[in-house]
């Protein structure tokens, strides 16, 4: 491909990318198609000879975009948001242009240093301690995985990084049972082996029971074992319950726990004064997650991890081959040594875009617009028979079910959210997903795209009311 024709073909994209973000409302959330329907329609071999790019491009409009789910839909109300932003996807164009690989400060000094401010501005919005240095991760489950191997090394003087396990490093962690399911994953990638994660009760409202935490640490330490971490989360998964993360930072200080925080999704809202009043004690902590690409109007992948000890996290990950070795690396954050892979990608400058272009009184009012969404749902369905909140709401997810008259068993009533989840899904109007409760199936409606407006929030409740509750 040409420059000319390269700058031919970057226009037609460009001008497809304004009319996708502009007309999303008009295409179905859900695409309606059965597994393998887009495979069939791709060629099993690949091209011999090169093809010309409007080809390949009306391919991509043809096959590619009917089967796509799309994430930032006006009716996407499903999992948590994947967000962007149009600042956010014109720097990864300019990322993605440049091609650089971010590894080290020598191979591309603006982006390391350019990474260091930006995850300054970001620790100082969300509230947390000049202590704490940021760096850019893939995803919270990276993140965490860092935590904890960093936990780990730091709790054996570095050792098991030299010599691996050893049988008196009977290692616990532990996590609340509603903890992302990436806490398990990590653990088992640790090598601290599943059996070792010991899940903690929660209360009412779905937060863990510090009381229920010190009787296991303290039964553990009785039994042999070494308390090494805590996971805690401000913002689950399921309900985006918030664990008591200050007095859980206390019992971790008084055992030498490392204490980390999953604030994967909720954390953003951190930026908002009066969120940061409702958690004391969370700057106590060891680590902390946030990602910005859940919340934060910035492309996948962007996880902001912060840490109180970068020298125990350089320390677990630092490896010198003399290839990578610069007269600078004593002077500099070289971020290959500060997680799992040693190439990266200039992540950093999507973020500075964004914070740039919202400004922090920017994200804040978008922020407070959806929590305010959640509150409005909340009362809605407080208010109307046949439907009921199944936990509480800090945020913008609302978790509920339809509760029709006559069903009394709890299996009957699964039953039933379970097919009208379906038909709301299939109908390609709206998308939700769901979870499990107390063992009870529940629906999961969370607003917080982009540019989701409370008029559709509003017609996404009223599609529900129509279609399964003003019937009934």
């Amino acid at each position: 491909m040409t420059s000319d024709e390269f700058r031919t073909n970057a226009h037609l994209l460009v001008d497809w990318m304004a009319d996708y973000l502009g007309n999303l409302g008009k295409l179905p959330v859900t695409p309606d198609v059965k597994p393998g329907d887009i495979k069939k329609q791709l060629p099993g071999s690949a091209p011999v000879e090169g093809e010309a790019f409007p080809s390949i491009f009306a391919d991509f409009k043809d096959i590619i975009i009917p089967g796509m789910t799309h994430w930032q839909h006006p009716g996407f109300f499903a999992y948590f948001p994947a967000n962007n932003s149009e600042p956010s996807i014109l720097a990864e164009m300019l990322t993605a242009t440049m091609g650089a690989q971010c590894m080290t400060w020598i191979t591309s000094p603006a982006a390391e240093e350019l990474e260091e401010r930006v995850m300054e501005w970001l620790r100082d919005m969300l509230g947390l301690p000049k202590e704490f240095t940021g760096v850019i991760q893939d995803s919270s489950s990276s993140a965490t995985l860092v935590a904890l191997l960093t936990a780990r090394e730091k709790r054996s003087g570095f050792a098991i990084n030299r010599r691996g396990f050893s049988p008196e490093e009977k290692f616990r962690v532990y996590t609340s049972t509603q903890a992302h399911s990436s806490v398990d994953k990590d653990v088992k990638i640790a090598g601290i082996g599943i059996e070792n994660l010991i899940k903690i009760e929660v209360d009412e409202v779905f937060a863990m029971r510090p009381d229920k935490l010190e009787e296991s640490i303290r039964n553990d330490i009785a039994a042999g074992f070494i308390p090494l971490a805590v996971v805690s989360t401000f913002g689950t998964t399921s309900s985006t319950a918030i664990d008591p993360v200050g007095e859980i930072g206390e019992i971790c200080a008084k055992y030498q726990i490392w204490h980390h925080v999953d604030a994967s999704y909720s954390g953003t809202a951190l930026i908002l004064p009066e969120i940061r009043m409702l958690v004391p004690g969370i700057g106590r902590c060891d680590s902390f997650v946030v990602n910005p690409h859940k919340w934060m109007f910035t492309n996948f992948d962007c996880s902001a991890y912060f840490i109180r000890d970068k020298q125990a996290l350089q320390n677990t990950f630092s490896i010198m081959p003399e290839y990578l070795k610069t007269e600078v690396d004593k002077i500099v954050n070289n971020y290959r040594d500060w997680g799992v892979p040693l190439g990266r990608r200039f992540r950093a400058l999507k973020l500075w875009f964004v914070i740039r272009t919202y400004g922090i009184s920017g994200i804040q009012k978008k922020i407070s617009a959806h929590i305010e969404f959640g509150r409005w749902l909340k009362h809605e369905i407080l208010r109307t028979s046949g439907v009921e909140l199944m936990a509480p709401v800090p945020f913008n997810l609302v978790c509920f079910r339809f509760r029709p008259e006559g069903l009394k068993e709890e299996d009957a009533i699964s039953l039933y959210n379970e097919k009208v989840l379906a038909e709301i899904n299939h109908s390609g109007e709206i998308f939700l997903s769901h979870t499990k409760l107390n063992g009870r199936f529940v629906i999961r409606f969370v607003a917080g795209q982009t540019h989701t407006s409370a008029e559709q929030v509003q017609n996404g409740w009223s599609y529900i009311k129509r279609r399964f509750l003003d019937k009934a």
